[in-house]
């Protein structure tokens, strides 16, 4: 297929710029009335173009016409076969009937046509025909009702079964109606620019290929792509185009990222803060334990981000209880050690709290100057932060989503710390950077995240990983319970409290709400009632939910952590960075509400200390396949990598991020979980082409720089798109 780099001006498999043909309304189309052309409009089917860019979720392969020995009944077949009798049993209007035999050396079947007398000019005997449809038993012989049929001519050979697309649909449109739309219009697709050159095509099938990917030949050029996705010659072919589609797609999104990760090393200054050997001895020592070698090796990695003048820009992921807040803490103290502020944010006032205790006591003999800044705090006490931080006498600052707002100044601001950013939308994590030369930046996250994310969602960051724990941990067994479990369940946690341990108890919702009407929905208010009365009537329990004013919240929290409450039920507001060592029993009551990095923080937070825990997770009602198959890799997998890459298996990077929080549009043909190999290749392209040409100002990638910044531009703050 020829190059179309020359053709007219449409290029994105995306979101497309129409050319005149391309742009035509459907409802302006002949014979298309308005009301089929607002079904059409349900499924996005606006313009000529928008029919090419309705990618087919499946395809329909016919299978090869099989003997009469061969069939089985209801399942669908094709057969070869001779017209050897036929007739209408009757011609009345609405009630006409036309029965034919078809046979061939392996037998006969019978073909039967309602209200269709017109079948008895075309179905005549001697006829050599191709039927497909589901045959039904019918005494000794089988059946096909409305079969579809193929005639052929007496000479013509056997046609190649031809796959079939099948295309989402709405009420109203037929598959037909679809494939019809798109044969029509696809010889208008080579009026496609096409965004990829044949040098890039060559180059991405063969990288494609090194990864195991079977693509045939060179990736086809846009409109044979099209012609080859719509209508395919093979499952080879098919596969090699839609590999094409969603190259250039992922292509165009980590151009974008890679633009921009080195537009942050070029066009923004931050202020260098060298380690010496000398100064990370005296950091070092003052940790509390000694370092893992993740640990090690992660803060080595900020130690060279930070000695430079542009940005650093990292997000440093560990599992549960890998003893990411250490790493942090050290590059806090290496920005005071040079003469620099710090900020640390946390997505809750419980655990800005938390992080502004642990700092206090682990720098209590030193020089350094700590504050607190969340929404509980006084006007006065507000004020004297704001001040504190404006003239450089506060050096790390612990806070809330209070930083963000309220144009809080810094008198030297050096490093910035996100704690838990999947908690954070990405614009967010943009304000805390604005304004000036710019402060390094870390973002913690404790939930692993999949890694076609780490490479979408924190494209434009590095990446530091923390899989290795700390000694002296215990193990936390984890069981999903079955029917009547309940009673022995709650003899085993006594048996726990009288131990002297204490138990986090959690449920998905504050109250039964209204929503819920019909459904078994656990509830901490009603848990805690029976509870309190119930199995744990001899114990100290306590109620905790997201709807308490922070005062309170904070008093039941430093009651449990101090031991004088027992049992804690809460809802998820525990989820993040609590931290109670004697607390090593908890249950999950509803346990299917959850996702996966859910459960697996809930779970963090039990076994702190040297005692074993133990996790019972419970349901409410039945449970769904999906919701069987993460609750029972939830039991086997402590592994919180494994327990992502599950995650985004199962429910998809839709429910996994949430569109709106990704920072990212929506994929058209790429599948992030399927296409991860795909992602990693074009995320290699990409970097190759940015350092080889940052702004992409090569004539022949003008097209998809185009079609980069407009999908892009603004998302990701690249400047002027036109």
């Amino acid at each position: 297929m020829a190059d179309t780099s020359s053709k007219s001006k449409n290029a994105d498999a995306s979101s497309p710029d129409a050319g005149p043909a391309l742009s035509t309304a459907l409802a302006t189309l002949p014979g298309m009335s308005r009301a089929r052309a607002a079904r059409f409009a349900k499924l996005g089917l606006r313009t000529i173009q928008d029919m090419l860019f309705l990618f087919p979720r499946d395809y329909e392969r016919p299978a090869p016409p099989a003997k009469v020995d061969q069939l089985r009944d209801g399942e669908p077949a094709s057969l070869l076969g001779t017209i050897s009798e036929g007739e209408v049993a009757s011609r009345t209007p609405g009630k006409s009937v036309f029965g034919a035999i078809v046979e061939n050396e392996s037998g006969a079947v019978r073909i039967l046509f309602f209200n269709q007398a017109f079948r008895a000019d075309q179905l005549t005997v001697g006829r050599r025909v191709i039927i497909s449809g589901t045959p039904k038993l019918n005494g000794l012989r089988f059946e096909f009702v409305h079969p579809k049929v193929t005639i052929l001519d007496k000479s013509e050979d056997l046609p190649e079964p031809r796959m079939l697309a099948i295309y989402p649909l709405t009420d109203g449109v037929k598959q037909s109606e679809l494939r019809n739309l798109a044969a029509q219009f696809l010889p208008l697709a080579d009026g496609l620019l096409e965004v990829m050159p044949a040098e890039l095509r060559k180059a991405a099938a063969e990288r494609l290929r090194e990864q195991q990917i079977d693509v045939v030949g060179d990736l086809p050029a846009i409109d044979a792509a099209l012609r080859q996705l719509h209508q395919p010659d093979s499952d080879a072919q098919m596969f090699t185009a839609r590999t094409r589609l969603v190259f250039q797609e992922l292509l165009v999104m980590q151009l974008a990222l890679a633009m921009k990760r080195r537009r942050s090393t070029t066009e923004l200054q931050a202020p260098p803060l060298p380690s010496t050997a000398m100064v990370d001895a005296r950091i070092t020592n003052r940790l509390p334990f000694s370092l893992t070698g993740d640990q090690r090796k992660s803060i080595d990695e900020i130690r060279a981000d930070m000695s430079r003048q542009f940005p650093m820009n990292r997000l440093l992921q560990g599992d549960v209880g890998s003893g990411k807040t250490v790493v942090a803490v050290y590059a806090m103290m290496l920005a005071v050690a040079g003469n620099h502020q710090a900020v640390l944010m946390a997505p809750t006032e419980v655990l800005a709290r938390q992080h502004y205790d642990t700092l206090t006591e682990m720098l209590e003999s030193s020089r350094v100057r700590i504050g607190l800044l969340c929404g509980s705090l006084t006007a006065a006490q507000r004020r004297d932060v704001f001040a504190g931080t404006a003239s450089g006498e506060i050096d790390l600052l612990v806070g809330t989503q209070a930083l963000l707002y309220g144009g809080i100044e810094f008198h030297r601001l050096g490093l910035c710390v996100v704690d838990e950013q999947h908690k954070f939308g990405v614009g967010q994590r943009v304000q805390l950077r604005g304004g000036g030369v710019a402060p390094h930046s870390l973002v913690m996250s404790a939930t692993p995240i999949p890694r076609s994310i780490a490479m979408t969602m924190f494209g434009d960051v590095e990446l530091s990983t923390i899989r290795e724990k700390p000694p002296g941990r215990g193990k936390v067994n984890t069981y999903l319970a079955h029917d009547g479990w309940k009673d022995r369940w709650w003899s085993f946690v006594r048996q726990r409290l009288d131990e002297g341990r204490q138990v986090f108890v959690v449920a998905p919702r504050v109250t039964a709400s209204e929503e819920d009407e019909g459904e078994d929905v656990s509830s901490v208010e009603t848990v805690f009632e029976e509870l309190s009365t119930g199995p744990l009537s001899n114990y100290r329990v306590g109620l905790l939910h997201g709807r308490m004013a922070n005062d309170e919240k904070q008093a039941i929290m430093q009651s449990f952590a101090a031991g004088r409450t027992d049992v804690l039920v809460s809802t998820t507001v525990i989820e993040v960075g609590i931290n109670v060592p004697n607390a090593t029993v908890m249950t999950i009551l509803g346990a299917q509400r959850f996702g996966l990095a859910q459960l697996h923080q809930l779970r963090g937070r039990v076994s702190r200390g040297r005692h074993a825990g133990h996790v019972c997770v419970f349901t409410d009602g039945e449970r769904s396949p999906d919701e069987n198959e993460r609750l029972q890799v939830f039991e086997k997998t402590d592994d919180g990598f494994e327990l992502a890459e599950a995650d985004f298996r199962i429910r998809g990077p839709g429910d996994l991020l949430g569109r709106k929080q990704s920072g990212l549009p929506p994929m058209r043909i790429a599948d992030l979980n399927r296409d991860v190999e795909i992602l990693a290749v074009a995320r290699a392209m990409a970097q190759e082409m940015i350092d080889e040409d940052p702004d992409l100002s090569d004539g022949e990638l003008s097209a998809l720089r185009d079609q980069m910044m407009r999908r892009y531009a603004k998302r990701l703050d690249l400047g002027d798109a036109a």
